[in-house]
């Protein structure tokens, strides 16, 4: 016997070896198996404790061996020599996952092939790219059935699109909807695009959760909200709640005001679009998280980085894992060039002065923005260099009103430097306090 096989013989069955005495009905699924994995031998005529017993190994027996294998779809090119008594079949690893025989799907699970349930299978072609989410047309959802009318006419006049044909074959066109017998339906990308969901438990895992908590743990919430409404409107009220919860600072040049958000919002907004256009929307137990703390922002999305991604290509390797939606969004500018989105966050960070995002991709991706420290981080966008008179008025004057702690917030001074500045102001005129003491607060005088 050569040494070769007697060492593997040894060494007993594994990820990719299998023994079987006969050529039984069991074959073909051994071979599937293995064909939707990395590949492997089967070597027919070695009992399950690995020693030979031997087998028919005439041109007729290799004759039904073939035939058997001819059955597994589509074809696959499967080597079968003999060596002594034993006849040896070299599975590659297929190029056209995935495989099926007669009685259904298999995959190798360590020395075991393992038959494939629907979810188990639905979870492996996405994993091979074979099935994606967004181009799966949804025969239970016909066009007519709660479209959103006005998200379609925004997405229509943000992306340009003349509706010169009718929407049908423009939806079509977009591959957001297909046939499904005599009925146009939606596909999942276009009925995140284009469907009213709002009150729809098929796609409120596709929405966004946004929360504020108090500190740098998840104890205490102290504001959340829900959105479950289209893609795009899910997108720009994440961003609301963002402006909403993050520091303000106003920076004034040549007696032009600008909003300037602590962290950058050209990055916050690519993380967020990122997370919506990339999630695995098969997973449907978690849905898109914007998070804000005490010291951080996190974005997170279910399903990790796609196959093919490592941690020494990322950032530099573009697979989409929701081809329709990634293009529905680069129509309207959600996104630029394909696989750039990493590098921009990281270069809007270096521009604005903060730390780069952090990126994990365990299971879940998540993008981690670091917030400076209260007392330090206004001062690195030149708010109070400027002008700190300029901006309390510039503040008074979009907002109405403020009190002595809102100030403190927007200018980063302390509390008895703001009440200085408050007081030099109000003695030359510029601004009045009205109320008092816990009720005081301050606008510009008429």
């Amino acid at each position: 016997m050569d040494y070769n096989l007697e060492s593997i013989l040894s060494e007993g069955e594994s990820y990719t070896v299998e023994f079987k005495e006969s050529p039984d009905k069991s074959l073909s699924s051994e071979v599937c198996a293995f064909a939707n994995a990395s590949g492997g031998k089967v070597y027919i005529g070695v009992h399950d404790k690995g020693y030979v017993v031997g087998t028919d190994t005439s041109n007729a027996a290799r004759s039904r061996i073939q035939d058997t294998i001819n059955k597994i779809e589509p074809r696959l090119n499967v080597s079968i020599d003999v060596v002594d008594d034993i006849i040896m079949l070299t599975v590659p690893e297929g190029t056209h996952k995935p495989y099926s025989c007669p009685t259904g799907f298999y995959l190798r699970s360590g020395p075991n092939s393992q038959k494939l349930g629907r979810d188990s299978i639905v979870e492996f072609f996405q994993s091979e790219g074979r099935v994606r989410y967004d181009e799966i047309v949804r025969d239970d959802l016909p066009i007519d059935e709660r479209f959103n009318d006005a998200a379609y006419k925004r997405y229509m006049k943000t992306a340009n699109i003349s509706e010169v044909i009718d929407r049908d074959s423009i939806l079509k066109n977009l591959n957001c909807a297909g046939m499904s017998g005599y009925a146009q339906c939606f596909t999942n990308a276009g009925a995140l695009f284009f469907r009213m969901n709002d009150e729809d438990v098929l796609f409120r895992h596709a929405g966004i959760v946004c929360a504020l908590y108090k500190g740098t743990d998840k104890a205490t919430i102290l504001d959340a909200k829900e959105l479950n409404g289209d893609i795009c409107s899910n997108v720009e009220d994440a961003m609301v709640f963002l402006k909403k919860h993050l520091r303000v600072s106003y920076k004034i040049e040549s007696l032009k005001r600008e909003n300037v958000l602590e962290l950058p919002e050209d990055a916050l907004r690519e993380a967020v679009v990122n997370a919506v256009c990339h999630r695995d929307y098969f997973e449907k137990g978690s849905r898109v998280m914007v998070e804000v703390f005490d010291d951080r922002v996190d974005v997170v999305s279910p399903g990790g980085v796609c196959k093919g991604i490592t941690r020494e290509n990322f950032g530099t390797v573009t697979i989409t894992r929701n081809p329709i939606i990634a293009s529905m969004f680069y129509r309207i500018n959600y996104i630029e060039q394909m696989g750039t989105g990493i590098g921009r966050m990281r270069d809007a960070a270096r521009k604005a002065h903060v730390a780069e995002p952090v990126f994990e991709f365990d299971g879940f991706f998540k993008v981690t923005f670091k917030r400076l420290p209260l007392e330090t981080s206004i001062g690195r966008q030149s708010v109070a260099a400027s002008d700190r008179k300029q901006t309390i008025a510039a503040y008074l004057e979009e907002h109405g009103q403020a009190k002595v702690s809102e100030l403190i917030e927007v200018i980063r001074l302390s509390n008895g430097r703001i009440r200085a500045l408050l007081r030099e102001m109000t003695a030359d005129g510029t601004i009045e306090k009205v109320g008092d003491k816990r009720y005081a607060h301050y606008v510009l005088k008429q």
